[in-house]
């Protein structure tokens, strides 16, 4: 589906609707450029958008597929990006990841945006109210959607931090709680979130050094300045799937202290009941002579000291700490 199809003139838009085919046309004149925004379009949909700009047959299939890990890469002389946009619902601890693909070539921009993670349209607006941004070309297009791509990664890099200072907390709290399903899968969307961080730093290294077609070096500066805060985003990602590791071992740690003190006054309880168990069982086998049987004392006694050792057990058990 086509969501938006604009011809930039010298630094503004077109007015009007435009017609693709008019699109495809104008794109062919000087200090002019296409940008045709596309939302899970279908291999018919895609057809005459790959005619026209002469787009490879596998990039083409991976804009229609999707699931590509970001990357950077060149088809004949039209350049493919892939970036991996995300959005964190705190509510249930989930990122949702996106995927946009960006094909940029001579005069024109093509995009193809699969999910909801990251809709273009403030992009599109951000870069219509800067003609001086329009003018430089497709490539000015490209560095704005990437820019809100990383931009976006910074609220969720700081909400999963959040979160793990949240499960931290509990981990040490007093209250007997186990967040070991909160902390495998707040560590199952930092693994989610890594792989769409990651392997764009990689994919902006070419774009910074002006290695690629269709970047010109003016523009190289501004990819490094995105490129520095994606570092830190990766970095920060890094230190909170650290943080979690430690989270996690503390927490069975915890665990196992917990087990331990439970064994502890299970044992001492047993020990307690065990004292007058013995004498009872004792004392219950109906042999004729046994001792203080016919003593008139003899069943105030026996209690007295039953109640004796097991008072003298428990305040031992209490003073080591096992009670």
């Amino acid at each position: 589906m086509i969501v938006d199809c604009a011809v930039y003139e010298d630094g503004t838009r077109r007015d009007g609707e435009v017609a693709l085919r008019d699109a495809f046309e104008a794109g062919h004149d000087d200090d002019t450029f296409v940008w045709i925004g596309l939302h899970e379009p279908t291999e018919e949909e895609f057809e005459s958008v790959r005619v026209e700009f002469g787009l490879h047959e596998l990039a083409v299939e991976d804009a229609i597929k999707a699931h590509q890990r970001p990357k950077v890469e060149i088809y004949d002389d039209t350049l493919l990006m892939v970036l991996k946009p995300a959005r964190y619902y705190d509510e249930s601890d989930d990122i949702e990841l996106g995927e946009i693909l960006l094909f940029v070539g001579d005069g024109f921009l093509v995009s193809v945006r699969h999910g909801e993670a990251t809709a273009l349209a403030q992009v599109r607006r951000a870069v219509e109210e800067s003609p001086d941004r329009l003018r430089r070309g497709p490539e000015a297009v490209l560095h704005a959607i990437v820019d809100r791509v990383v931009d976006e990664y910074v609220p969720v890099a700081r909400a999963l931090e959040e979160d793990i200072e949240e499960v931290e907390a509990e981990v040490f709290s007093p209250e007997r709680t186990n967040s070991a399903e909160r902390i495998f899968r707040l560590k199952r969307e930092i693994l989610e979130f890594s792989r769409a961080t990651g392997p764009l730093a990689d994919a902006l290294d070419g774009l910074c050094e002006d290695t690629v077609p269709h970047i010109d070096s003016s523009m190289a500066s501004y990819f490094r300045d995105v490129r520095d805060h994606l570092a830190r985003v990766v970095e920060q990602t890094e230190g909170n799937r650290e943080l979690l590791t430690s989270v996690l071992t503390a927490n069975l740690s915890q665990i196992g202290v917990r087990q331990n003190e439970d064994m502890r006054k299970i044992s001492a309880w047993v020990a307690i009941v065990a004292v007058p168990t013995m004498i009872a069982g004792i004392y219950g086998m109906n042999f004729e002579f046994m001792p203080e049987l016919r003593w008139a004392y003899g069943y105030p006694l026996v209690v007295g000291i039953m109640a004796i050792v097991c008072i003298t057990l428990y305040v031992r058990f209490r003073r080591s700490g096992w009670l």
